[in-house]
């Protein structure tokens, strides 16, 4: 199976761990994934005229925060299009060489992904992103040659 250039080396990176961690054992089933479905929170509560749905809805934006960092919004009114948009710009970004993001310096050196101080498969992280501080977005030079961004 051809791994798309785009991806980062995760797989090999976590195969290499589990082989130190195991003593040479092949990834085996004793790692176990818990599936959580990520908070969903609807904005429209904000607006409402009861001020207990929205002191509901503040709770769950403070709840989520704090358990998990992060959380799905809906009814937040951004719309349709700008979201399409912005969505086509994204898959040209993650779909870049990996070696053009991990080493080209875009967004500011922002690239991350794994987890470079992992020691072992429990510590590994699955994830690629841009951690673009929000005092760097209206700069120019931030995006190089991702200026539609």
């Amino acid at each position: 199976m051809m791994i798309e250039s785009w991806n980062p080396p995760l797989l090999h990176d976590y195969s290499k761990l589990s082989r130190l961690n195991n003593g040479g054992a092949s990834l085996s089933a004793k790692l176990m994934m818990e599936e959580c479905e990520l908070p969903l929170i609807d904005l429209s509560c904000l607006k409402s005229k009861d001020e207990r749905q929205k002191i509901s809805c503040e709770n769950a934006i403070a709840k989520a925060s704090s358990e998990w960092g992060f959380f799905q919004v809906v009814n937040h009114g951004v719309s349709l299009e700008l979201l399409r948009k912005m969505r086509r710009e994204q898959m040209k970004l993650f779909k870049a060489p990996f070696q053009m993001k991990a080493n080209c310096g875009i967004l500011n050196n922002s690239y991350r992904w794994g987890n470079s101080t992992a020691t072992c498969p429990n510590q590994f992280s699955w994830s690629e992103a841009f951690h673009i501080p929000l005092t760097k977005i209206s700069e120019a030079d931030c995006y190089g040659e991702f200026t539609t961004l």
